[in-house]
């Protein structure tokens, strides 16, 4: 009866064990092997890139003869982009709302300044009253700055038709390395280069740092970082202020 005892022990623990080695995660990462249909490898910086874009998905799949898995790198169709969002979207919802920014009070009357674009737009809305104004202070060297651009992009071609809505990124960069980067990486906001004066002034440390001033020139919304549902709170104030 011991012996018996013992020896169902023995396979517990093997048992054990074994889901222990068998339920490792398949999360990728910087280790992971990533291949297109072509069977082109993708180095970790090149496809986290490409995902970010919007445009690119991965899937798992499992080659004879090899113990990891493999993952596909595939452009997705408009159906498949469609759907992501819309999940994305239903989630972001369902999170608490992000933290605010700690400079920029909720009600508080904004204090505008004059600017000029990159491209040589002047803005003064002291001035040029009614408008709802989305700023973004950023910088090139910042990650999760670069990385939330695309859905920014999306966000300025959705109110596109909203004259009165004007998108406003505040950069610490100066023009000639704006310009170098916006080659590659276009930003659709009205970008203010040399910006580090009006980041001091509001007291704005963290990047990238959202600010939403509404038609009555009160602020409404603000926030730090990137969180995932960062961008959905951006449009969902938008559009409370139309």
């Amino acid at each position: 009866m011991k012996k018996i005892f013992l020896l169902l022990i023995f396979w517990a623990s093997v048992g054990f064990l074994y889901a222990q080695t068998t339920t490792k995660t398949n999360r990728p990462d910087e280790n992971t092997i990533v291949k297109d249909d072509a069977g082109n490898v993708y180095q970790y910086a090149i496809w986290q890139k490409l995902l970010q874009t919007g445009e690119y998905a991965i899937r798992s799949v499992k080659i004879a003869g090899e113990e990891n898995a493999t993952f596909l790198l595939y452009r997705m169709s408009e159906e498949e982009k469609a759907e992501k969002k819309r999940k994305k979207a239903a989630y972001a919802a369902t999170l608490p709302k992000p933290r605010t920014s700690g400079v920029f009070i909720d009600g508080k009357k904004f204090s505008f300044d004059k600017m000029k674009t990159l491209e040589g737009l002047k803005f003064d809305f002291k001035k040029d009253t009614g408008k709802v104004v989305v700023f973004n202070f950023w910088f090139i060297n910042c990650p999760p700055c670069k990385q939330e651009i695309p859905e920014l992009n999306e966000l300025v071609e959705k109110y596109k038709e909203h004259k009165n809505v004007v998108f406003v990124a505040i950069a610490l960069d100066d023009e000639v390395a704006l310009k170098n980067f916006l080659r590659f990486s276009p930003f659709n906001y009205n970008i203010i280069p040399n910006g580090r004066f009006y980041a001091e002034k509001h007291g704005v440390k963290s990047y990238p740092t959202h600010l939403i001033v509404g038609k009555d020139g009160l602020v409404k919304f603000s926030t730090i970082g990137l969180a995932t549902n960062t961008v959905f709170w951006v449009d969902k104030t938008i559009s409370e202020q139309l």
